[in-house]
C-alpha cells in the first residue's frame, strides 16, 4: 500500500526535497555503520539511517528537556501518526494497530490472552523463531496444558508441495466441539531466511476453521503492496527496526476489530485494562488502542522514530525501488556467493526468496553449538564482516540479509573469507571434536 511523504513539523523537510544517493556502498553515508565493516546481516536488528538517527537524539532531547509537557501533550499526536502512516502503509483500518517493542513481545501478548482449555491445539513448524517457539512450551507446560501440533517444513521444497503439506496437517488435528486450534505462521522464517507463502495459508487456516496468528517480524520493510484486509489473518505481527529503518526496538501489532475483545490486556497489563468488576461509568471494553497507548513507562522515541523511517524510504525512492534493488542483488549475490563456495542456494528458482537469500557451506560436520560460534566469531572478531550461519535439514548454511548499501562485492569478499573458514574447520575437525 501506498505511504505519503510526511513533512509536517519535520526538520528534514528541505532534505526530503533535494536528490538522494545511489543504491550500494554510496549509500553508506547515509548510515552510521563502521565502513569497513560488511554487513550481510541486516536482518537481525536492522540498520538506522543517519537521518532517523538525529531525529531520535532531537526527539531525546525535547523529552529531557521538559518530560511532563512532551508526555502529557506532545506525545499523543505523534505517536497517532506513526499508527495512521502504518495502517496505511499495510492497507489496516483506522484503530487496528498499535505500537509494540517487538514481534516476540506482540505474539506473547496474543497467545497469553487466549483463554486456553486442555484440548486446544497450537500448531506451529520446525523452523518457527525458537522464542515463540518456547513461549508455546511454556502456554503448553501451564494448565490447562493445550496440546502443541508441530508442522515438519524443511527446504528446499515447492510452494505446491508446502500449501499441500501445511492443508493435510491441519485436516489431520481431530475437531471436537469448543476445541480450538491456533496456527503461529511466519511470513519470512527467520532461519534460515526464506519467504513463505503466508496468504496462502491463512487462507486454508480459514477454510479449516483455524485462528491464525503471523509472525511477520521480517515483512514490514522487505515485502511490498501488503494489503492487510485482503489477506485478512487474526492476527498480524511485525517488527520496525529490521527493515523498515526505524530505531530498535520496535514492532506493529495489527488486530482486526473482530479480534479485539479477546485481546483483553497487555503486557503488562496497563492502566487502560477493563475488569468486569469495575463500576459503571468507565472505559468499556474493547478498549484496544487506549489499552496500548502507554504500557508503563519506556523510551518513546523507537515508536516515534517510524515516521522519519517512513519519509527517509519515500527520500530514496519508495518501496518498490528499494526492494527491487535489494531482491536482485540477494538472487545475483545468493549465486555468486555459492559460486565461489563450490555449493549451491537453497531456493533455486527464487520463489521462497525475498531480500535474504541462503547458501549452502562446504562443510561436512554435523551441527555443534561450538562450531556455529567459531564462524560467528571468526566473521566478527577477525574479518570484520557478518552474515548468519545456521544448520537445517543436515546441511551448514550462511543466510545473508541484503540491504540498499550492499554491492554483489561484499558477497565475494563474504565467499573468499568463508572458503577459508570452512577449509580450515575441516582440517581441523577432529581435534575440535566436531
Amino acid at each position: 500500500m501506498g505511504n505519503r511523504l510526511s513533512t509536517a513539523s519535520d526538520e528534514n523537510a528541505e532534505l526530503w526535497t533535494s536528490s538522494s544517493p545511489t543504491f550500494g556502498h554510496a549509500m553508506l553515508e547515509q548510515f552510521s555503520l563502521d565502513p569497513s565493516y560488511i554487513n550481510l546481516n541486516n536482518g537481525s536488528y536492522g540498520s538506522l539511517p543517519r537521518v532517523v538517527q538525529k531525529a531520535c537524539e532531537k526527539l531525546s532531547n525535547e523529552i529531557e528537556s521538559n518530560p511532563d509537557r512532551f508526555l502529557r501533550l506532545t506525545f499523543n499526536p505523534l505517536l497517532l501518526n506513526v499508527r495512521s502512516r502504518l495502517e496505511g502503509h499495510i492497507g489496516a483500518e483506522t484503530g487496528e494497530c498499535v505500537m509494540i517493542p517487538n514481534t516476540t513481545h506482540g505474539i506473547n501478548t496474543v497467545l497469553r490472552n487466549i483463554e486456553w482449555s486442555g484440548e486446544d491445539v497450537i500448531v506451529a513448524t520446525t523452523v518457527t523463531y525458537e522464542a515463540v517457539s518456547r513461549t508455546i512450551q511454556y502456554i503448553s507446560d501451564s494448565p490447562p496444558h493445550p496440546m502443541k501440533a508441530t508442522f515438519a517444513l524443511n527446504f528446499p521444497t515447492t510452494i505446491p508441495e508446502l500449501i499441500g503439506q501445511f492443508r493435510a496437517h491441519l485436516k489431520s488435528i481431530p475437531r471436537y466441539p469448543k476445541r480450538r486450534v491456533v496456527a503461529i505462521i511466519d511470513s519470512i522464517v527467520s532461519k534460515p531466511g526464506i519467504l513463505l507463502p503466508w496468504e496462502e495459508m491463512v487462507k486454508i487456516c480459514k477454510e479449516e476453521g483455524v485462528v491464525s496468528v503471523v509472525d511477520a517480524a521480517h515483512s514490514i520493510g522487505q515485502q511490498v503492496n501488503i494489503n492487510i484486509k485482503e489477506s485478512d489473518p487474526d492476527f498480524w505481527v511485525s517488527s520496525c527496526h529490521k527493515w523498515l529503518f526505524a530505531k530498535r526496538g520496535c514492532a506493529v501489532l495489527y488486530v482486526p476489530k473482530r479480534n479485539q475483545t479477546l485481546i483483553k490486556t497487555t503486557l503488562p497489563t496497563s492502566f487502560g485494562y477493563v475488569s468486569p468488576t469495575d463500576p459503571p461509568g468507565g472505559p468499556k471494553a474493547p478498549n484496544f488502542v487506549e489499552q496500548f497507548q502507554r504500557v508503563g513507562t519506556i523510551d518513546w522515541v523507537p515508536y516515534l522514530s517510524v515516521s522519519h523511517a517512513l519519509n527517509f524510504r519515500q527520500w530514496i525512492g519508495g518501496e518498490k525501488k528499494i526492494n527491487d534493488y535489494c531482491h536482485i542483488l540477494a538472487l545475483s549475490g545468493g549465486r555468486r556467493l555459492a559460486e565461489i563456495l563450490g555449493t549451491r542456494v537453497m531456493d533455486e528458482d527464487g520463489a521462497f526468496t525475498a531480500n535474504m537469500v541462503n547458501v549452502a557451506l562446504p562443510l561436512k560436520a554435523k551441527w555443534s553449538n561450538e562450531l556455529s560460534l567459531h564462524i560467528r566469531n571468526s566473521l566478527l572478531e577477525e574479518w570484520n564482516m557478518y552474515a548468519y550461519n545456521l544448520y537445517h535439514n543436515d546441511s551448514w548454511w550462511i543466510r545473508c540479509s541484503v540491504q540498499i548499501y550492499n554491492e554483489l562485492s561484499d558477497f565475494e569478499k563474504l565467499g573468499k573469507v568463508l572458503l577459508e573458514i570452512c577449509q580450515n574447520l575441516e582440517e581441523q575437525r577432529e581435534g575440535l571434536s566436531i
